[in-house]
C-alpha cells in the first residue's frame, strides 16, 4: 500500500502525499485549500534566513499560519550559518517541521550561494545542516536536487551526510540544477537517495496526476511524494491522488461549477488576509491556472488581470465556468 501515515522525527502525518513549497504560491490560503483536499503535509513560501535575522516584517508575514490546521512545514533557505541558526530558534517556535532549501535553481537564489548551490559544497551542507538541528526544536528536513549540472550527481553522497548531520527525512528533486524543471525526472537516482539512507525520503519531480504518482512510488520506494507546479490552479489533485492510491480508480473530473466554488473559496480566504485591491491582485497568477483549461481562457485572463475588486473578479469567472 503506497499511501500511508508518515513519521518524520515525532511530527505523524495523516498520510504521505506533501505540497511543495513555492515562492509567491504556498501562502496561507493556497495552504488551507491544498489541505483541504487532503494534503499531509503543507509548507509554508521558502524565507530568508538573513531576512528572518534582521527582523524582516514581509518575511515573517509569509511564515504566518495562524488557523492553519496542524502539522506545518516552514522552509527557510540561506548559506550563512549565524542566520541559519536564528531562523531555526524562530521558525521552531511556531511550526511543527523546519526544512532547509538545497534545492532552489532561481539565478536570484544561487548567486548568494544559497538553495541549490550549495550542492556543490558538501561540507557546508553538513555545517548547516548539523547547526540547524542543534538550533532547532522540532525535527529538520532537508530538500535537495539530483546535483548542479551532470558533471555534478551528488545527491546520494549529499543525502547520507543529511542523514548523519541529524536530518529526519530528504525530499529529493530527481533534477539537476541546471535542468530547472524540464526534462525527465531520473527515478533511478531517487531510488539511490532512498536505499542509501534510513531516513524517509519524498520523491518529488513531474508528478502531475494520479499515473505519475503511482509511477514515483513504483520505480523509487519512497516514503512519500511532493506536488508542486501541478497543484496550482489544481488544488484537487490531493484528493484525486489520494482516491487512486487507495481504489485503483481515476476520480471523474471536477466540473465548471464545483471549480467555481472553489475558487471562490480561495478568493474568500485571500481577504481574509490581505485589503481587497492586493488580495485580488494576488489572486492574479493562480487565476491564470485555474482558468488554463477553459475554451476562451487567454480572454478571460486578459479580462481578470485589469480588475481589483472581489466583485469585478466573481463576475468574470461566472461568465466563464459555466458548465
Amino acid at each position: 500500500m503506497y499511501l500511508h501515515t508518515l513519521k518524520i522525527g515525532n511530527v505523524e502525518l495523516e498520510n504521505n502525499i506533501l505540497l511543495a513549497p513555492m515562492a509567491g504560491i504556498t501562502d496561507l490560503p493556497f495552504r488551507i485549500i491544498c489541505k483541504n483536499f487532503g494534503a499531509g503535509l503543507v509548507c509554508t513560501e521558502m524565507a530568508s534566513s538573513k531576512a528572518i535575522y534582521y527582523n524582516d516584517r514581509k518575511t515573517k508575514d509569509i511564515l504566518k499560519i495562524k488557523g492553519e490546521k496542524r502539522p506545518i512545514q516552514a522552509q527557510i533557505f540561506g548559506s550563512d550559518i549565524e542566520s541559519l541558526k536564528v531562523a531555526a530558534e524562530y521558525v521552531s517556535s511556531f511550526a511543527d517541521i523546519l526544512d532547509i532549501n538545497m534545492g532552489c535553481p532561481a539565478p536570484k537564489v544561487v548567486k548568494n550561494g544559497d538553495g541549490s548551490k550549495l550542492l556543490l559544497d558538501l561540507k557546508k551542507i553538513e555545517q548547516i545542516v548539523q547547526n540547524v538541528v542543534k538550533a532547532s526544536k522540532i525535527p529538520v528536513t532537508v530538500k535537495i536536487r539530483k546535483g548542479w549540472n551532470e558533471e555534478n550527481i551528488v545527491a546520494v553522497e549529499a543525502a547520507k551526510i543529511i542523514e548523519s548531520a541529524g536530518a529526519k527525512a530528504i525530499t529529493i528533486h530527481g533534477r539537476t540544477r541546471n535542468e530547472f524543471f524540464s526534462g525527465e525526472v531520473d527515478l533511478k537516482l531517487i531510488k539511490k537517495v532512498k536505499e542509501a539512507v534510513s531516513i524517509p525520503v519524498i520523491g518529488n519531480g513531474n508528478i502531475v496526476d494520479e499515473q505519475t504518482a503511482l509511477n514515483m512510488f513504483e520505480n523509487t520506494g519512497v516514503d512519500g511524494i511532493m506536488i508542486g507546479r501541478a497543484a496550482i490552479g489544481n488544488p484537487w489533485i490531493f484528493a484525486k491522488i489520494i482516491n487512486f492510491l487507495q481504489t485503483k480508480q481515476k476520480q471523474k473530473d471536477l466540473s465548471n461549477t464545483e471549480k467555481l466554488e472553489i475558487i471562490k473559496q480561495h478568493i474568500e480566504l485571500q481577504l481574509k488576509e490581505r485589503e481587497e485591491k492586493v488580495a485580488i491582485q494576488t489572486l492574479r497568477k493562480h487565476m491564470a491556472h485555474y482558468t488554463k483549461n477553459l475554451k476562451e481562457a487567454t480572454t478571460a485572463r486578459k479580462k481578470i488581470n485589469t480588475v481589483d475588486t472581489k466583485e469585478q473578479l466573481i463576475k468574470i469567472l461566472e461568465e466563464y465556468f459555466i458548465d
